[in-house]
């Protein structure tokens, strides 16, 4: 360290005292490399403190050996690495061009909205109810109506309702099972062509009996059809078992013959049963298409889907069931494009009648003729126009609700099917929700025409 000099001011001397013999009170302060000494009246500082050391380098100086890129495990690995990043950047590219034809698939030129409605009213110009009693076919336990208790409009928007026959009519739940004929081609309310659209009759010896439960279909038929475009229900599902919610499309007109010949395109299916129902619950739903030259050759397995919701179900909330159609392919959607329930397309060298198998098939000994022969575009029957239809069902006998699944207190062959399962109300009714939560609630249908307005 450097010797230390203090510069005394002239008001000091070296003894500490000043010229009038004041004592300075002299202090140090600070490190002893830099130190300080400070009076009461003036502060005295060292010189600087000394360098600091020069840093020296020690690293290597000149050419020296480098062994190690000469040794052929370091070439394999460069190697490997070479290759490694060269799947890396086929995988890139790759999954790019996955993205961009996945995405391309869904360009599909310009739609034009031909129909929207939002349920601030029931538009009867555009929608009708079918009033039956054998549920279209199906074989369901309820009798569709015009009945303000099972359609009706308010502020959240359509809703379809099932209540009790015994609870919203003057049939009581005797006559439901006995002594009874409802006739309603009598009333001129029926709009079937059938019998057994049109009548029932309670009969305990046959085990025949008046629907026990009322609800509602409703139609856009000869009013707003589609061929080729975009339909797009928003809607919530209802909650209780054994209760099937639809929404779906018919043709208009049967150019291909009786069902399933001129097709059917089920955009969404439900059912109100809970999560632990083995075919899916009110947490599932079904995208479908109906097909085949008889009813025994339906194809509808070929062509159909089911979407399941991660988290809660389809009764908690509204969502948006899309379909999308051309002369080259159907496919289903839930809340977006994006999201593909079910795809199915469409060539002429592959029509549905190949696809189906069809020819190797036969009814009453006699092989099937196709009915779809005059197509041009292999998408026959979903090449002519189809009208839309809202409804909620309960039960069924065709399958919908297989047997001995689920406490199913009815089978589908039965003749008392009706019966058994009006026997278990105390256990499926308790399930039902409150109010229209045991309906179907519509707030919207959009409908596009494909191409430009």
């Amino acid at each position: 360290m450097a010797d230390i000099t203090t510069i005394i001011s002239s008001y000091g001397g070296s003894d500490g005292h000043n010229h009038n013999g004041n004592e300075l009170n002299p202090r140090w302060s600070g490190s002893p490399e830099g130190s300080v000494y400070t009076t009461s009246r003036q502060s005295i500082t060292t010189m600087p403190v000394a360098a600091k050391r020069k840093f020296k380098s020690y690293r290597l100086r000149g050419e020296y050996e480098k062994p190690w890129l000469t040794d052929p495990a370091l070439k394999r690995t460069r190697m490997n690495n070479y290759i490694v990043m060269a799947w890396v950047i086929l995988g890139f590219i790759g999954a790019g061009l996955i993205c961009y034809f996945s995405y391309a698939q869904y360009q599909t030129g310009p739609m034009c909205m031909v129909f929207e409605d939002d349920f601030n009213t029931l538009d009867e110009t555009i929608w009708s109810h079918e009033v039956t009693l054998n549920g279209f076919g199906t074989g369901s336990f309820d009798w569709t109506t015009t009945d303000s208790k099972n359609s009706y409009v308010d502020g959240d928007g359509l809703h379809i309702v099932p209540t009790l026959t015994n609870e919203t009519t003057s049939i009581s739940a005797d006559q439901l099972y006995q002594g009874y004929t409802l006739n309603l081609t009598k009333d001129g309310s029926c709009t079937g062509n059938s019998a057994v659209e049109c009548s029932a009759v309670s009969d305990p010896k046959k085990g025949s009996m008046i629907p026990p439960v009322r609800s509602a279909r409703l139609t856009t038929k000869g009013t707003q059809t589609l061929k080729y475009g975009r339909v797009e229900v928003v809607a919530k599902m209802p909650r209780g078992d054994w209760i099937w919610p639809a929404i779906w499309m018919m043709p208009q007109d049967s150019a291909y013959g009786v069902w399933p010949r001129s097709g059917e395109i089920d955009i969404m299916e439900s059912r109100g049963n809970g999560y632990d129902y083995l075919p899916g619950g009110r947490d599932y739903y079904y995208g479908s298409l109906h097909w085949g030259p008889s009813s025994a050759t339906d194809a509808y397995w070929r062509t159909t889907s089911a979407k399941a919701l991660k988290r809660g179900d389809f009764s908690t909330s509204f969502h948006t069931f899309g379909l999308e159609w051309d002369e080259k392919y159907i496919y289903f959607y839930l809340d977006n494009r994006l999201t593909q329930i079910l795809f199915v397309g469409f060539s002429q060298k592959e029509d549905l009648w190949k696809k189906g198998e069809f020819a190797r098939m036969e009814e009453n000994s006699t092989l099937f003729k196709n009915p779809w022969s005059s197509s041009t575009t292999g998408n026959a029957p979903f090449d002519q126009p189809f009208y839309l239809i809202l409804n909620v069902a309960v039960g069924s006998r065709m399958g919908w609700f297989p047997d001995n699944l689920g406490s199913k207190p009815w089978l589908d062959a039965a003749t008392n099917a009706q019966w058994t399962f009006w026997s278990a109300a105390d256990k499926w009714l308790p399930t039902w929700g409150e109010g229209d939560q045991r309906g179907m609630t519509v707030r919207s249908v959009k409908m596009w025409r494909k191409g430009a307005c």
